[in-house]
């Protein structure tokens, strides 16, 4: 039965003297100071079936798990780095609750149970570390600046050529698995090989007759492996019946066959027809089809995901937006007020935002909701006296704003929130929030150390 602490705490070993070790164990007692995230994450690792489960292994407690997806996100580790050091270190082992005499946990275990954490729960730990801030007198909330980003998702730069092959060789690889199990081919014919040879003439090709060409054959290759695909399925839904393994094979070929038919869709359209195909209508990645195309002031693109960012006077990340699209930030302004308003009960007293948030809609809303100062780092047409008491608050809070891109920095540099790693749309939430309660609770660490 999943438990919650250990019924009886292991023999530990001692605290060493390094700034980390001391880092960690500062973090430690702000849990144990909050035994209501401890119960939040009990609530997501009981949904598993396997959880309640009385046979086996005892397993990870729900406190052991939080504090592995911490400390995995402090370090920026893969699952297989934090499985090596829940063994050799002892100062991760020590917060994470492991005695001397226990073993670590297989990264196959700590990859189940950490991803078993959703966003909702994440969240929820997030604003119960902001009410220790509060209760410490960190962070009051009373200053406030804001500002977006993007989290890339782990994907390949998207072209039409490798997405055609993409879909080639994974139905490909799904379809020769059904031949494996013993069933039929149902028409399948292996084209990886002359895919790949079409995708690498595209990308080598000098003109665009040529280009052209090698893609209606790409296409034409793609379309005949799909069209196998959709036959195995049909097939798999009588004969496969009872078969766990072609059950298995048939969600994940009905999946990217799914995908596979827009994926087309939108080359024929752009190459052959030569249209505008919408970034909202656009596929850019058949394993991470959840990815948004993020054009960030006309100059880069990425592919993953805008967030929105609420940063505090004491570098605290107050809120965090993960939003889908690619609104402008001039949207997002009203929304991220009134999320300070849920989270500390009143707005803020002062508001630092990036120019982009900048409209007189936005001002007079801001000013409606109670806030006297209100600085957007461009003025667009505002009168800078308009926005602030004076102008020397409008300098002051500029100022105060651009120490939020610091942060921005940090957690991209130290915590991974460059590009997130998990798979899936759900994974990619719960990711992002892990990384910020991490990178809040480090925060808090040290300013109490200091």
């Amino acid at each position: 039965m999943r438990e919650k602490h250990q019924r009886q705490m292991p023999l530990m070993p001692e605290i060493a003297s390094h700034t980390q070790a001391q880092e960690l164990e500062a973090i430690s007692a702000i849990l144990d100071s909050k035994p209501i995230i401890s119960e939040l994450a009990l609530q997501d690792l009981c949904k598993s079936h396997a959880t309640n489960s009385r046979a086996g292994a005892k397993g990870m407690s729900a406190d052991q798990v939080i504090r592995a997806a911490i400390v995995m996100r402090i370090y920026a580790m893969t699952y297989k780095e934090l499985a090596f050091h829940l063994v050799d270190s002892q100062s991760i082992r020590r917060f994470c609750r492991i005695g001397i005499a226990d073993k670590g946990f297989k990264k196959s275990v700590l990859n189940k149970n950490i991803k078993a954490l959703s966003a909702d729960t994440w969240e929820a730990v997030h604003r119960e570390v902001l009410g220790y801030a509060k209760e410490a007198k960190i962070e009051k909330g009373r200053v406030a600046r804001i500002d977006c980003t993007v989290v890339e998702s782990n994907i390949h730069e998207p072209s039409d050529s490798s997405l055609l092959y993409d879909c080639v060789r994974v139905l490909s690889r799904l379809q020769q698995g059904v031949v494996d199990l013993g069933f039929e081919r149902f028409g399948y014919h292996d084209h990886r090989r002359v895919a790949k040879r079409r995708m690498v003439a595209i990308q080598y090709a000098r003109k665009s007759d040529e280009r052209r060409k090698a893609y209606r054959d790409l296409i034409k290759y793609t379309k005949k492996t799909l069209a196998s695909a959709n036959r195995a399925i049909e097939r798999l839904k009588t004969v496969g019946a009872g078969n766990l393994a072609a059950l298995g094979l048939l969600l994940d070929l009905q999946r990217y066959a799914d995908l596979a038919e827009p994926v087309i869709d939108q080359t024929e359209r752009r190459v052959i027809k030569g249209e505008k195909v919408p970034a909202s209508e656009k596929v850019v990645s058949i394993f991470e089809e959840h990815t948004d195309i993020i054009i960030k002031d006309r100059r880069d693109t990425f592919y993953g995901h805008k967030i929105c960012l609420t940063g505090g006077r004491s570098n605290l990340i107050l809120d965090c937006r993960i939003v889908e699209g690619n609104p402008a930030d001039v949207t997002l302004t009203r929304e991220m007020l009134d999320r300070q308003e849920q989270i500390y009960g009143r707005y803020p007293l002062k508001v630092a935002l990036d120019g982009g948030f900048a409209s007189k809609a936005n001002l007079a809303a801001a000013k409606d909701r109670g806030i006297k100062d209100v600085c957007f780092a461009k003025k667009r047409g505002l009168n800078p006296e308009k926005m602030c008491r004076s102008q020397y608050v409008y300098k002051k809070l500029r100022r105060f704003r651009a120490g939020i891109e610091a942060g921005i920095s940090w957690l991209k540099r130290s915590l991974g929130l460059d590009r997130c790693t998990w798979k899936g749309w759900a994974s990619f939430q719960s990711y992002v929030w892990a990384s910020i309660v991490s990178a809040n609770l480090l925060t808090i660490a040290r300013q109490q150390l200091a």
